[in-house]
């Protein structure tokens, strides 16, 4: 008996974290997208953009848009694994072209410092 009162408060409580972080994900890769869009300019493709529609696709209001005109719900975990996705084809791009690498060196971090 208890169980069943404690599965419904879980999934409420994971649903809000799950609304909480895509909030975020969307202010912080937004403003970053457009941050870096600005700073180095909007050609050749910088990951300002991967970066802006990684947080657009992450949006709780871009699920509730597509929902009410185009009839699909799109849950949390596909907007999840999209933004995810945007986010790798950027990383991709700039490693194609010779102007980053696919993964971040960690290792430049602790000698130079992040920051």
């Amino acid at each position: 008996m208890e169980q069943a009162t404690a599965e419904p408060s879980v999934r409420k409580l994971a649903r809000v974290f799950g609304w909480l972080g895509a909030w975020a994900w969307t202010i912080v890769a937004v403003i970053g997208g457009l941050g870096l869009i600005i700073t180095q300019g909007p050609l050749p493709l910088t990951n300002g953009w991967f970066a802006l529609f990684s947080g657009i696709s992450a949006c709780p209001l871009t699920a509730w848009l597509v929902k009410r005109n185009a009839g699909t719900t799109l849950s949390g975990w596909i907007r999840f694994v999209i933004a995810f996705l945007i986010i790798m084809l950027g990383r991709m791009v700039l490693k194609i072209e010779g102007r980053g690498t696919f993964l971040i060196d960690l290792s430049r971090c602790w000698k130079e410092g992040c920051l």
